[in-house]
């Protein structure tokens, strides 16, 4: 079968877009670390970090349940599902502040990481599993296309956040677009819960999935020339049963573990270097604004290269193959952790977190794609979802070294207005990151080599018998789930 007339693709890709960028405003919470630790002097780094590192892993987690439900209700339905959850989890934690530091840190984690995580993740897999579906020609392009937005959002949202916390003007690249009033960092949560609500949800109702038997016009498919292993669809319980996801699974936890640790503490890292080579203290108020901008504004560009790395890694993956292009990504990405800690000029910063991010998107485009290539797209909502529990586990590692690798190296006072609008002195904890650097790095280059073994998987791999083989590759019971929408 071939498209038919109404049959655009595009609009499924939009669709996409809308959501994912929505999503991605995961990827700014260094914008609030500092803020939350002024307001809640008592909470440590870890402290702090177990938001965000609780929020990746509650959204893999549910990568599985939203892929699972799309796989049998549409991505329409779940995708406005997750959409509503993520939206009322940042209302809620908006309210953060009616409570003590103890108690408000459960809130926060109940509310950012916890419901946030699971309506990322039940909106986030829709458009990835719809989309590789639609377009089986450009696999490896279109997941970078899919997943591009989830790394641009963080480039309009961070600036967004930061002014909204802090009051002054909305910034992109240093140039002031237009003033926004202080909300602080409470009330900025529930800005952005309201702004995400509705544009997951409006997303969601562009997604659909093809037509039984969904072919694009002029494209032959492989397996109609030279059928593989690779082409056979794999169930859940036999993925899991072959060496080659296992494998998969460990070098995508050392990727994501280093890239979420870079994109995480991005703004509190530049801080850190910039506020070690200050002189006079208290840092004044304008001076400590002008150095959480240029923050920001690292964790707006770096977000730039994570989506740029989701469409360029995925459309190199389509000329010299996924295999190579990992070992590409992780071997650049060493050698840029590996420096990283004498990137202390601000474009020096920018140049080394923009690279880590191009190849942290990467990994995001290229292993969906290797999941259709290896298991097929008949499972693909929950084989991925299984798979994504790495960068999950990378979300968990991934601060979590960066804040116990952590060296204190004191604390400098600098001025900020409090929620009543009157100066304050405050003092910044002082870290280098150098340790967690280099950690990151090792985990890269040991993921490059592990990737040197990588291969197809067989049927045979997964050890089933011929019964069970045969059983879970029939057709589904019922209504298919490419007929629902």
């Amino acid at each position: 079968m071939t498209t038919r007339p109404g049959d655009n693709r595009w609009v499924v890709v939009a669709g996409a877009l809308i959501i994912q960028m929505s999503l991605g405003a995961v990827y700014i919470w260094s914008v609030f670390q500092t803020p939350l630790l002024a307001q809640f002097p008592g909470w440590s780094e870890t402290q702090v970090t177990l938001p965000a590192q609780l929020v990746i892993a509650v959204f893999a987690v549910a990568v599985i349940l939203g892929g699972r439900l799309q796989d049998r209700l549409g991505p329409r339905l779940v995708g406005t599902v997750g959409g509503l959850i993520l939206g009322l989890g940042l209302i809620l934690a908006g309210l953060t502040n009616d409570f003590a530091e103890g108690p408000a840190l459960a809130w926060l984690v109940g509310t950012y990481a916890v419901l946030g995580g699971l309506g990322i993740g039940m909106a986030y897999v829709c458009p990835v599993a719809t989309c590789v579906k639609w377009f089986p020609d450009k696999r490896g392009l279109i997941t970078g296309l899919a997943v591009a937005g989830f790394g641009a959002g963080a480039f309009f949202f961070a600036p967004l956040a930061r002014a909204l916390i802090g009051g002054g003007d909305y910034e992109l690249f240093g140039i002031a677009l237009f003033p926004l009033p202080q909300a602080g960092v409470f009330d900025t949560f529930m800005v952005l819960g309201v702004i995400f609500l509705t544009a997951v949800v409006l997303g969601a109702q562009l997604l659909r999935n093809p037509p039984a038997g969904y072919c694009p016009e002029g494209w032959t498919p492989p397996a109609a020339t030279s059928p593989t292993p690779s082409q056979t669809d794999f169930s859940p319980g036999e993925m899991l049963r072959t060496p080659t996801f296992w494998l998969l699974w460990v070098t995508y936890l050392a990727g994501s573990t280093a890239g979420l640790m870079v994109i995480m503490k991005a703004a509190p890292i530049w801080e850190a270097f910039s506020l070690s080579a200050v002189a006079e203290v208290p840092v004044s108020y304008e001076r400590f604004a002008t150095i959480a901008s240029a923050a920001a504004m690292a964790v707006a560009v770096l977000a730039l290269f994570n989506a740029a790395g989701r469409i360029l890694w995925g459309r190199v993956s389509d000329t010299i193959g996924r295999k190579q292009t990992l070992i590409l990504m992780f071997v650049l990405c060493a050698l840029v952790l590996f420096a990283l800690d004498w990137m202390r000029l601000y474009p020096l910063y920018l140049l080394g977190v923009s690279l880590v991010a191009l190849c942290f998107g990467g990994y995001l485009a290229l292993y969906p794609a290797i999941t259709a290539d290896y298991y097929g797209t008949r499972h693909i909502g929950v084989n991925y979802g299984l798979l994504f529990t790495a960068y999950g586990s990378g979300g968990l590692l991934g601060p979590f070294l960066a804040a116990v690798l952590l060296e204190t190296a004191g604390g400098v006072e600098y001025q900020a207005l409090d929620a009543g609008g009157v100066l304050t002195t405050r003092v910044f904890q002082l870290g280098e990151y150098d340790a967690a650097f280099l950690a990151a790095g090792l985990l890269c280059l040991g993921a490059a080599v592990l990737t040197l073994a990588l291969r197809a998987p067989a049927r045979g791999d997964s050890r089933l018998g011929t019964a069970e083989a045969t059983a879970t590759s029939g057709a589904p019971p019922g209504v298919p789930a490419y007929e629902q929408s």
